[in-house]
């Protein structure tokens, strides 16, 4: 890893747009394209574009980066359709919604692309849209050892504030961390929608109206970064048990802080770059890793932020 790192910092490519393309020469047209699920307002998916440039500038070949501006996932599916249209080598997908997604997954598949699921999805779907493997977080066993692990520290109660309430696998995380604990999900996961000040207003109305909550899960950098600045403005930072699914700027300033008690790094920078490594490999030399590549979870606390500080919010 500390080779990687090294890699990265001396490499580092930084990319934005919704459509985005490496430009290094490619190994006789190889081509390969990753499609998420992200709005462009998500900053947690810069991570994502780092990691599949600086693949695509490391195996020679052409990589492309395509989502849905709004997150809208109707879009996202047509985006495959599209990808898979211009006849890439490859194509790189998450799975945020198996009912919405598995139908254009399956016709790429059909049409002899190879495809790889990352980040959002399970073992399960992957098989069953035919797709080579898997690389991501098992969302469910990720909320479960953070369940456990607050449970561990006196946790009874919490509230999973869901910013991405569409994306089904993404909950598990919810439903794990409550499982964890040894309670009933029920009303404690809200959707707080996507928008700053409507996330921070529904999280002090929530605890305001439960003041027995112990502790707080978010799912990302979209829902910890106003629900930081919530329990500031109620005066209990630091107080109030607070775990975080993803690493980024303010998430990391506030594990420093004891605002933040840990947070899950699920690699996004691995979820991307091996991909395209695999893909690569597989088609120049038909070698294929036996099995799903599990990037996380891995807890980051204050005692041990080290590269994750330096990195943050650009390679981890």
């Amino acid at each position: 890893m500390k080779s990687l790192l090294k890699t990265i910092a001396l490499s580092a490519v930084a990319l934005a747009a919704p459509v985005l393309t490496a430009t290094t020469a490619a190994a006789e047209g190889e081509r390969y394209v990753l499609v998420s699920h992200a709005p462009d307002s998500d900053s947690w998916w810069n991570t994502i574009k780092n990691g599949i440039a600086l693949a695509g500038e490391q195996m020679n070949v052409e990589v492309e980066y395509r989502n849905p501006p709004t997150g809208d996932l109707a879009d996202m599916a047509r985006i495959i359709e599209q990808a898979a249209a211009s006849g890439p080598n490859g194509i790189i997908t998450t799975l945020a919604d198996y009912d919405v997604l598995s139908g254009p997954i399956k016709s790429a598949v059909d049409q002899g692309i190879n495809v790889i699921i990352m980040n959002s999805g399970t073992p399960e779907q992957v098989a069953e849209v035919g797709a080579l493997m898997f690389v991501g977080q098992p969302e469910y066993d990720a909320g479960l050892a953070a369940g456990q692990r607050a449970k561990r520290d006196g946790v009874e109660s919490f509230v999973c504030v869901n910013h991405v309430i569409s994306n089904t696998v993404v909950a598990e995380r919810c439903r794990g961390f409550a499982d964890g604990l040894g309670v009933d999900l029920g009303s404690s996961m809200i959707d707080s929608g996507q928008d700053p000040a409507e996330i921070k207003n529904r999280v002090i109305a929530y605890l305001t109206a439960n003041p027995e909550t112990d502790a707080i899960l978010t799912l990302g950098p979209t829902s910890a970064d106003p629900t930081i600045l919530a329990v500031e403005e109620m005066g209990i930072a630091g107080d109030i048990y607070f775990g975080t699914f993803d690493l980024g700027t303010e998430i990391v300033k506030a594990i420093k802080s004891g605002t933040i008690n840990w947070g899950i790094d699920q690699q996004p920078f691995l979820q991307a770059y091996l991909p395209v490594v695999v893909l690569t490999n597989y088609d120049r030399y038909g070698v294929l890793p036996g099995n799903n590549i599990n990037s996380g979870p891995g807890f980051v606390t204050k005692d041990a932020l080290g590269k994750v500080e330096e990195f943050a919010g650009e390679y981890r």
